[in-house]
Parts: C-alpha cells; sequence; structure tokens
C-alpha cells in the first residue's frame, strides 16, 4: 500500500469518525492541513468508494475474512471442473478433557 493510499484512508476513518460527510474536497482538505501531498486522483476515488460502500461495515468486518481459507478453496474449486462453489468442510468439536476426580483414580479423602 502506498503511502497516498495510506493517508487517504486514515482521512476517511478520521471524516467517517467524527459524522462529516466523506468527499474528495474534506479529503484533500485533511491531506492538506497534514501536510501530505497525494496525486489528485486519489481522494476521489476513495469519496466514491465511501458512496458506494457502508464504512461500518468495512470497518468490521476489515480483519474477519481470514484470508488463508480464500486462497486454500481457489484450487479445490477450480479442480472441480466448474458447478457452483464447494462447500466449507464441516467443522470439528474439540473434546475438552475432563478433570479427574479423586473418585476416579481409587482413593478419596475418607479412605
Amino acid at each position: 500500500m502506498s503511502s497516498s493510499e495510506i493517508a487517504c484512508t486514515y482521512a476517511v476513518l478520521i471524516l467517517h469518525d467524527d459524522g462529516i460527510p466523506v468527499t474528495a474536497e474534506k479529503i484533500s482538505i485533511l491531506l492538506k492541513a497534514a501536510k501530505v501531498e497525494v496525486e489528485s486522483y486519489w481522494p476521489s476515488l476513495f469519496a466514491k468508494l465511501a458512496e458506494k460502500r457502508n464504512l461500518d461495515d468495512l470497518i468490521l468486518n476489515s480483519g474477519a475474512s481470514g484470508g488463508g481459507a480464500t486462497v486454500a478453496a481457489a484450487p479445490v474449486a477450480a479442480a472441480g471442473g466448474g458447478g457452483g462453489a464447494a462447500a466449507p468442510p464441516p467443522e470439528e468439536k474439540k473434546e475438552e478433557p475432563k478433570e479427574e476426580s479423586d473418585d476416579d483414580m481409587g482413593f478419596s479423602l475418607f479412605d
């Protein structure tokens, strides 16, 4: 990610957090106040993104995808030769080990 992208991302987050409508002009004003120079197209790209997407959803789901599972599933779907998307494998429940009581070991407090 370039420094221009990061600067615009932070500007969008600041505007959104303060409840200010995210526009290319507002992003440019914030970047100018922070003395950050970016190419002129970056603020408009980020403003269009903010206009089309719900920023709360983007913020809350930014790390939820897990990343690795998507890459591992891609070759499986490609090898399938068509059809729909492959179903995710069922999750296995891990059994927690039971604590052994003194009675299970053959002795107790009153023996």
